[in-house]
Order: C-alpha cells, then structure tokens, then sequence
C-alpha cells in the first residue's frame, strides 16, 4: 500500500473520528440542557461540554494529541462507567481506542517542515 494512500486514509479516520465524537458531545449537550432534564442531568451537561472541547482539540492538528487525551480518558471512564452499570457499550470502547490510535500515531496530516507522522 502506497505511503499516500495509508496517510489520506487515516486523514480520513482522524476526521470522521474528531467529527462524530464532536455530533454526538453536542447532541448529549443539549439534551442536557434541555430545562426538563437540567435537574437530573447536569453532570451529563458537564461530561458533554468537556468531551465536545476535547473533540474540537482533536479536530485540530496542532493540538490533536491533547484532544485525544482528553477523548480517551472522558470516553474511557463512560465506558467502564456504563460497564459497571451493567451495560456494555462497545461503541465507547471503539471511539476510545480509535482516540488511541490517533494519539499514538500523532495524526495524519504533515507538521511544518516534514512529510507527516506517517
């Protein structure tokens, strides 16, 4: 496989990833913040808010492993949260893993003076 193609792909994947992850923290936000689910959900409120921060972070190339830190420990600690309840929700273990991924292989797109991390 061409050196391009692996680079764009995971482009690709850092993107739709980062945006998803971004949807889904502004959706849960403003459920929320919805005036009848306020008294009940603000810690949710709170989660979302830092999630989204995380993912726009994410999102941005010179600041994208931070965001997924951020992304890993807040997706992580709702997937061992919702373990704990009883609920197994696999989709939080795939977004953090795929924020792993991203932090580990430094993102996709070239950094000033080089080809890129990969």
């Amino acid at each position: 496989m061409s050196s391009s193609l692996l680079r764009w792909s995971f482009i690709a994947f850092h993107l739709i990833l980062g945006l998803g992850l971004l949807t889904y923290s502004i959706e849960t936000l403003i459920h929320a913040l919805a005036p009848e689910n306020m008294h009940s959900h603000a810690h949710y409120a709170v989660i979302a808010g830092v999630e989204a921060i995380g993912a726009v972070l994410f999102l941005l190339p010179r600041v994208s492993r931070v965001g997924a830190i951020v992304l890993v420990v807040v997706v992580g600690l709702a997937f061992v949260a919702h373990g704990l309840q009883g609920q197994l929700r696999s989709d939080l273990a795939i977004y953090t893993a795929g924020a792993w991924l991203v932090y580990a292989m430094g993102g996709g797109w070239p950094s000033r003076g080089t080809a890129g991390a990969l």
